[in-house]
């Protein structure tokens, strides 16, 4: 009976539902209780899209390749930072014995399905174009659908593109509308023009005009779009009372601008936004004993509801991530009704064209705004942010630690927020590269000695960095570099929390957390022999994996601003990126990661002569370092010898382009289809060069 829902699509995890599964099978052939669909258009939630285009620099070929490695990858269009996918719209094609028993529908049939796309297997075979304005993908593939699908047919003489991103809106105006009374004042927090005018035509018609609508958007989120303000504004005048322009990730300063334009507080507040701070005014707008609406859980519920609390604010909280059996039908009609004012949107979009909409200043602006920083760590990334929020919840646990990552990412700084945020904050942080101690130094140096220990010991003796750190963090950078001899050393100090000094007959005992980072997995050095399977397991209560640079893309935009105003102050200057120079930042793989980017940049302040670090500035630092990257230095090469050895010219050039390639791609199968060669041929010359 569960293969109504698609159960049998799951194949990862097994047990889960399909909305809820990591991958699905997406396979060409049907059963009774399926249908397929040939695939026309997919509307792609919101957020979901920019975060994919912010990710892909808004670079159109990028953006459709990230699509299609999402769907390739999971079976389906879950975008897992965002947790979202879409909906779609197609033509039917083939329908189980079963399923056609349950539907009007006939082949041939146009059909929008309003189930999320998170659920549905989809296969793409390629996308055609991209509508920016309204988030969709034109594209060639299929879809397969459950006799539980909600699927409808096209609605005769509405556009597909606004029809379907109505419907993509997971609550439902009818609900808010029966809540709304005549000569109402209601706040709309606007994530785009289009939704905005979604609901406020709705309220407007359904209420006989006879209700007041404020509508707030953010200026800098991209929000608007391709619009100005005034143009915005021209398209929504139709619906919308007065429209107000403001920064909503700075919630109290944005209350008192559209406070002191209104002067009172507003009886209810529907918040489409997912933005950080549209909870906070919300909360602060809407007059005690009113309403609020959150179109889905992910906009802020939770946290208006505790905002809220704390205010002692009496509020009516809904959260409308809901379907109804009336839903189609009543978005359709609320369309019907707006269709002459969702056809000069249309016409507007038609006319500016996609060269004004996704440029690359719209671009880096967007991606400034929505930094975040905790401490002086700096980012944007979801990525990013997935880990921040592992890193501060382990802060908490006094455990130990292992941070992976590749060279340059920012393990440090990870080690930074951990002990800044944890209850060892007010003692030593000491931190140690294991890589540069001396095999036969390293016992004195981690455990000290006694005045008089051995020849050249100093007189007093000397604390080991296990007493330096006591009641605080030892960091041991590159412990995959001590000596397994060092590591049985290590461990017993870890069990027991007591040593003694060289030379010392007292037994210390100390109190120390240790975190401990290294390039290679030490899992990976476990299984090599090189590094002690119980020590692995006593460092490894919790492990944070810091991605590399080039899997956190939206991070560059915000790390090369800080690193120009730490500069600028540096050396007296002003200096910024132009657009396209910050483009090329994006373009580029960063193998050297965030160390990588923060020398680049330095270079550039340096390097560019006016103030404006312009794509030639950028280019000439990137080029630069691409060719260190993959071109082997026969200048090098020949210092002390009189003649070429062509094999070894040959090895060595090969050797540094698949290392580059692994670093740049992450995956021996990625790094085969950048050189152009089979992930065996890859594999094979990886082991030879032991790489």
């Amino acid at each position: 009976m569960l293969d109504k829902y698609g159960i049998n699509r799951v194949i990862e995890p097994k047990g889960s539902m399909p909305v809820t599964a990591w991958k699905l099978d997406n396979s060409r052939a049907i059963t009774r209780r399926e249908a397929r669909l040939r695939l026309t258009r997919v509307h792609i939630e919101r957020d979901s899209f920019q975060q994919i285009c912010s990710e892909c620099g808004f670079d159109k070929a990028k953006v459709m390749g990230r699509i299609l490695d999402i769907v390739g990858r999971r079976g389906k269009l879950h975008n897992p930072f965002t947790n979202s996918g879409g909906t779609f719209y197609g033509q039917l094609e083939e329908m189980g014995e079963h399923y056609q028993q349950h539907t009007s529908c006939k082949i041939g049939d146009e059909v929008i399905v309003c189930t999320s796309a998170t659920g549905m297997p989809l296969h793409l075979d390629r996308i055609k174009e991209i509508d920016y304005n309204y988030g969709d993908i034109l594209v060639e593939g299929y879809a397969i659908l459950f006799e539980s699908s909600s699927v409808f047919p096209r609605p005769e003489g509405l556009s597909i593109n606004y029809t379907i991103a109505a419907l993509d809106e997971a609550s439902t105006f009818e609900t808010i509308n029966s809540k709304v009374e005549k000569g109402m004042t209601v706040m709309l927090i606007g994530k785009d023009i289009i939704t905005t005018m979604f609901y406020a035509g709705s309220l407007k018609h359904s209420l006989e005009n006879q209700v007041r609508i404020l509508a707030v958007m953010d200026a800098d989120q991209g929000s608007l779009g391709i619009a100005s303000e005034e143009e915005a504004g021209q398209l929504l005048s139709c619906y919308v009372d007065k429209l107000i322009i403001t920064d909503i990730t700075r919630p109290l300063d944005a209350y008192e601008e559209v406070f002191r334009y209104e002067k009172k507080l507003v009886d209810m507040t529907v918040n489409t936004e997912d933005l950080s701070g549209s909870e906070t005014l919300t909360v602060l707008m809407t007059a005690p004993g009113g309403s609020i609406f959150f179109t889905s859980l992910e906009n802020g519920y939770s946290t208006a509801v505790l905002i809220a609390e704390s205010m002692a604010k009496e509020l009516a909280a809904y959260s409308l991530d809901q379907y109804t059996d009336r839903y189609f039908e009543y978005t359709v009609g609320s369309l019907r009704r707006m269709k002459a004012e969702l056809e000069k949107v249309n016409q507007f979009y038609e006319k500016a064209g996609d060269s004004r909409s996704m440029t690359e200043k719209r671009a880096r602006e967007i991606m400034q705004k929505r930094s975040e920083k905790i401490d002086d760590f700096v980012f944007r990334s979801p990525v990013t942010k997935t880990m921040i929020d592992e890193v501060l919840n382990i802060a908490n646990y006094d455990c130990n630690v292992i941070i992976q990552g590749e060279t340059g990412s920012g393990k440090e700084k990870i080690l930074g927020l951990i002990h800044k945020n944890s209850s060892r904050s007010g003692n030593p942080c000491v931190r140690i590269n294991c890589a540069t101690i001396q095999e036969n130094l390293a016992e004195s140096e981690f455990f000290g000695y006694e005045a008089g220990a051995f020849t050249g010991a100093q007189a007093a003796g000397k604390k080991g960095y296990f007493e330096l750190a006591n009641n605080g963090i030892l960091f041991l950078d590159e412990i995959g570099q001590l000596s397994l001899n060092m590591q049985s050393k290590l461990l017993r100090v870890l069990q027991e929390n007591e040593f003694f000094r060289i030379g010392g007959t007292r037994q210390l005992s100390v109190n120390v957390r240790v975190i401990c980072a290294n390039n290679i997995p030490l899992k990976k050095l476990v299984e090599q022999g090189t590094f002690r399977e119980d020590l692995y397991y006593r460092l490894n209560i919790c492990t944070i994996d810091v991605p590399p640079l080039r899997e956190r893309k939206e991070d560059i935009y915000v790390l090369s601003d800080a690193f120009v105003a730490g500069y600028n102050k540096k050396y007296s200057v002003e200096k910024e990126f132009s657009p396209a120079a910050m483009a090329r930042l994006h373009q580029y793989d960063w193998p050297g990661n965030v160390r990588e980017l923060e020398n680049a940049v330095h270079r550039m302040v340096i390097s560019s002569r006016g103030n404006i670090i312009d794509e030639e500035d950028a280019d000439m630092v990137i080029n630069e370092r691409l060719y260190d990257d993959v071109v082997f230095d026969i200048k090098k090469y020949m210092k002390g010898r009189e003649r070429f050895s062509f094999g070894e010219i040959i090895a060595e050039q090969e050797k540094k382009l698949i290392q580059y390639a692994l670093k740049k791609e992450g995956s021996t199968r990625k790094a085969a289809a950048f050189l152009n060669m089979t992930q065996a041929q890859l594999s094979r010359k990886k082991l030879k060069y032991d790489l």
